[in-house]
Parts: C-alpha cells; structure tokens; sequence
C-alpha cells in the first residue's frame, strides 16, 4: 500500500540546510497497524507528510496505493489525498466557525455522495461526542476538540489513516477507546500509520518504526510480542 524509496527532505534556511528525512525506505502493506516511534524532531511528521502529500521530498520515490506521486501534480495529490488519505493532525486543524458536527460533515461532502446520511453523527457518537456535536471547536477541550479531528479523519473511510499524536491531549480512558476505533479500521482492512512518542501504545501495533535524527533505525514486531490494548497502561 505505502512505498519509500530512499526518501530525502531538506529544508532550507537562509545559508543552512536542515535534513528531516535521510534516505527513509520502507514498505507497508494493506491492512496493517504501524507506529512510528522517535523523539522530537527525528522526522516522524515530516515521514508522515511524505506519505499524505503534504510535502514533496526533496529526493527519493514515494508509491502509494500503486501510485507513483512524488512528482505528481497539484490537482493529482489533491484527489489522491481526498480519495485515499485521512489524516489526524495533532494540531486539530479544526475549522472554528463550524460544529463539531460540520467539521465531520465537511471532510464527508468533500469525499463525494459515496458516504452514508448519518455518518457524521455515528462517528461522533463513537469518540464520545454525541452530545457536543453542535459546539464549536472554542467551546470544546483540548481533549474534546481532538476527538473532533478524528472522528473526522475516520468519517470518510478512506484506506489510509494517518495519525499525529491521536491521543496525545486525551486521559487514558478516552485514548484506548481511539486505540480501539483505529483497530477497528485495521480490521476493515485499511491501513493505519500512528506517529506518537509514547513507547506504550507501540505495544498493540503491527509494526513499531523507530526514528532518530532522520533514518529509520529499526522497523519490526513490537519487543516482547503485540498486545491486547486492553493490557496497556500509561
């Protein structure tokens, strides 16, 4: 589903240039559950803007869902990203003048006429936010405004799911019903990308992917073997 080929980003500021991904290679299939694990700054989000097309690298080859999109055009990615992509963004990315419920139904009308009438608030029932769907986001918690922004990525089914620090404003309770949701899509057989610094939640993943200062650093099974997120604390 998802292809690196020896993927470089460079950033340019003024006389230096910052590498955030040096020569990322990796594969992952349909249907798995991986997360990526590193301290800021190792190249976690900008591995994952790789693989939505937020970004464009500076060298290497990135396929996705047999698409060969490193050098595809703005009309391209922007359809790829509708049709394929969700994305959780740790900064929300909310829009504030709409609902919690119109932000939802936003990410479905700009999927197409394929969702279902009542998506919006069946997803919002599922990350707990039945009775806050007609709040704005300023009248939300950080927490709440969170599982906003992943209701939303989940409502449009897409086959990839990208995650930034789901369930980094969340209590523990609130972050292993979103560990469950997310498994949830993994076992629909879509494919589900969760950067986060917390070693924890890599215990119920696939695959665990280990960054540091740009390079994947090891990439397998979780140590000690997977487990159920019922197991998990933190």
């Amino acid at each position: 589903m998802i292809v690196l080929e020896d993927v470089v980003k460079r950033y340019e500021m003024g006389p230096a240039s910052v590498t955030a991904l040096d020569g990322a290679s990796l594969e992952v299939g349909t249907g798995e559950f991986v997360v990526i694990l590193g301290p800021s700054g190792s190249g976690k989000s900008t591995l994952l803007n790789m693989v939505s097309l937020l970004d464009s690298p500076t060298s290497g080859r990135i396929v996705v869902d047999g698409q060969d999109l490193a050098r595809a055009s703005m009309a391209e990615k922007f359809r790829f990203r509708r049709e394929t992509i969700g994305f959780i963004f740790q900064t929300f990315n909310l829009f504030p003048a709409l609902t919690a419920f119109e932000n939802v139904q936003f990410a479905i009308d700009v999927r197409g006429p394929r969702s279902a009438n009542g998506r919006a608030t069946e997803v919002l029932e599922s990350v707990g936010l039945a009775e806050r769907a007609d709040h704005f986001p300023h009248e939300l918690s950080g927490g709440e405004q969170q599982r906003v922004a992943i209701a939303r990525a989940l409502a449009t089914g897409n086959p990839i799911l990208l995650a930034d620090e789901p369930t980094g404003e969340l209590d523990f309770k609130t972050g292993v019903q979103i560990l469950k949701l997310l498994g949830a899509h993994v076992a629909d057989d879509r494919t589900v990308l969760v950067v986060t610094h917390n070693r924890e939640i890599s215990r119920v993943a696939d695959r665990v992917i280990e960054l540091s200062s740009g390079r994947i650093v090891s990439d397998g099974p979780p140590k000690g073997g997977k487990a159920a997120i019922d197991e998990l604390h933190w």
